[in-house]
C-alpha cells in the first residue's frame, strides 16, 4: 500500500468552506481522477484520507495537510496535477510527496499566521503588538462545548510582530499587517484569540473583522524561531533511500 501526503491551500472565497466542505470536493475529486484509493473496511467502506490541523472555516490557508492510501503505486507529481485539476480553484493542491516516514501529524507543532487589520493604523498595531510581547500572560475567553473558558493567548505565541503594507494595499487607506507563530497547545490558540489578546491589552479594536491566512505549519525550530516544512523528511528519504536517518532529523528539531 502507497501512502501520499498532499498539500493543500484555501484562498479566495473559497476560505469560508467548512473542513466537511472540503473533504466532499476532495473525494469527488478523487473519483473524477481515478484514484486507486484503498478503502476501510466495514459496512460503510470510506476512502483512507488522514487530514492534519484543518485551518479554521473562515481562515485562507497555504499550508494544510492530508495524507492519502492508495492500492496501486502512483507518481506523486502526477496525481497531483490530476487532483488539482479536479478541485475547485481557490482549493488547490499544491504539493506531494510519497510518505516514507511516519508522525506527519506529529510535526505540525506550530503555525505561521498573517493578520489583515483593514482600518487599523499600523502605529497603533505597533503599540498593541508591544503591549502583547511585553506581558508575561494575556487572558481572553473563548466559548466552547461546555461554556466559556477563560486561557493564557500569550503562552502559545511564540513571535509576534507587524510587517509592512501588502503592495496591492492602496496607500490612503489605513491597513495594518500582523506576522505570528503560534505553538499548537491545549487549548488551542487561535488567531481570533491573539487579536482579543490585543484588544485586552492595548484596547485594539479592528472597524472590520480581520483577514486571517495560515501560511505555514510545521515544526517549530526554538534556535531560529522558524517553522520547517513537515514534508522535508519524506523528500530526504526519497534521495537518500533511508527513512530512518529521515525520521531522526525531524525528531531531533525542537517541538
Amino acid at each position: 500500500m502507497q501512502r501520499i501526503r498532499l498539500r493543500y491551500t484555501k484562498r479566495g472565497r473559497l476560505r469560508f468552506t467548512s473542513h466537511r466542505d472540503f473533504q466532499r470536493a476532495f473525494e469527488r475529486a478523487l473519483r473524477r481522477a481515478e484514484v486507486p484509493m484503498a478503502y476501510s473496511a466495514g459496512f460503510t467502506p470510506h476512502p483512507k484520507v488522514s487530514y492534519a490541523n484543518a485551518a479554521p472555516t473562515g481562515t485562507g490557508s497555504e499550508a494544510e495537510y492530508l495524507e492519502i492510501a492508495l492500492t496501486a503505486e502512483r507518481d506523486p507529481d502526477k496525481l497531483r496535477e490530476l487532483l488539482d485539476e479536479s478541485m475547485p480553484v481557490g482549493l488547490d493542491i499544491v504539493d506531494a510527496v510519497e510518505a516514507r516516514t511516519s508522525g506527519l501529524a506529529d510535526r505540525l507543532t506550530a503555525s505561521v499566521w498573517e493578520l489583515r487589520l483593514d482600518g487599523v493604523a499600523p502605529e497603533d498595531a505597533e503599540r498593541a503588538v508591544a503591549a502583547f510581547n511585553a506581558a508575561e500572560s494575556v487572558e481572553v475567553q473563548r466559548m466552547a462545548k461546555n461554556g466559556m473558558r477563560t486561557f493564557d493567548a500569550r503562552s502559545a505565541v511564540a513571535h509576534l510582530e507587524t510587517v509592512g503594507p501588502q503592495a496591492d494595499r492602496p496607500t490612503d487607506q489605513a491597513c495594518a499587517i500582523l506576522r505570528l507563530v503560534v505553538r499548537h497547545v491545549t487549548p488551542a490558540v487561535r488567531p481570533d484569540d491573539v487579536l482579543s489578546g490585543l484588544r485586552a491589552v492595548a484596547d485594539l479594536a479592528p472597524p472590520v473583522a480581520a483577514a486571517v491566512t495560515r501560511l505555514a505549519q510545521g515544526l517549530f525550530d526554538e534556535e531560529t524561531g522558524t517553522v520547517t516544512d513537515p514534508l522535508a523528511p519524506d523528500r530526504e528519504a526519497a534521495v537518500t533511500g533511508n527513512s530512518t536517518v529521515a525520521e531522526a532529523a525531524a525528531a531531533k528539531a525542537p517541538a
